[in-house]
């Protein structure tokens, strides 16, 4: 991928978010660049000020209205759909995914204030692939903790007869299960409980390398809404 161009989406009343992801991702691609869209012109004037050669500002909302009508190959937005109806997601996931560019990916997630519990859909230029967890996992007591922060399309459906209520009861069983592997660290612990998930039937993406970090990801299919 050649200068690929990153959004954050709602980057909230300081643009920390968005610089840290320029600091992040420019270790990976030292071309890359980042630009933070946020509804408040406020907002976007006081960032402007944390401007550089690689990130910018601008004021805008779904559209994504980025310069010279290009799209972007990675656009996240973490705690703003969470303002919506769940009714208004579909829509709104729709309308965002026709801002990337071939190959994109949108991110739509949402997170506790410091960034130890999360939750996110991927979405790519057809809709939804893939749900994620990922969890600190340091003194972490039970997985279901992700239920405080699942996604918009998400957050109303855990109780029983979702298939997300299910995944989240099975998730806290396999990590009672693997309570013994806590003595070797809680990686290890996780890793188990992740490899059992997959064993078990749920169709989990990924490899121990991710796993690893605290992160769980299934097909998007397995736990969406049932209508």
């Amino acid at each position: 991928m050649n200068d690929p161009l990153v959004v954050d989406l709602g980057y909230g009343a300081m643009p920390h978010t968005t610089l840290e992801l320029a600091d992040r991702l420019g270790g990976i691609q030292p071309g890359l660049r980042v630009i933070g869209i946020e509804i408040d012109p406020e907002r976007v004037a006081s960032a402007q000020t944390s401007a550089t050669e690689r990130v910018s500002f601008i004021r805008g909302g779904f559209e994504i209205p980025l310069p010279e009508n290009h799209t972007a190959d990675v656009i996240r937005a973490f705690n703003v759909l969470r303002q919506y109806d769940e009714s208004e997601v579909t829509k709104i996931w729709e309308r965002v995914q026709t801002r990337l560019s071939s190959g994109g990916i949108f991110l739509d997630g949402t997170c506790d204030e410091i960034g130890r519990v999360a939750t996110w859909v991927s979405l790519g230029a057809n809709g939804p692939e893939s749900f994620t967890v990922a969890l600190r996992l340091a003194e972490l007591e039970m997985p279901s903790i992700a239920a405080e922060r699942l996604v918009k399309a998400l957050i109303h459906r855990n109780v029983a007869g979702e298939e997300i209520h299910r995944f989240l009861v099975d998730l806290d069983r396999h990590w009672m299960v693997s309570a013994p592997l806590q003595v070797y660290s809680p990686s290890q612990r996780w890793i188990a409980t992740v490899r059992a998930m997959k064993i078990s039937g749920w169709p989990i993406q990924g490899t121990a390398a991710a796993w690893r970090l605290g992160e769980i990801t299934v097909d998007w299919d397995a736990v969406a809404p049932r209508r």
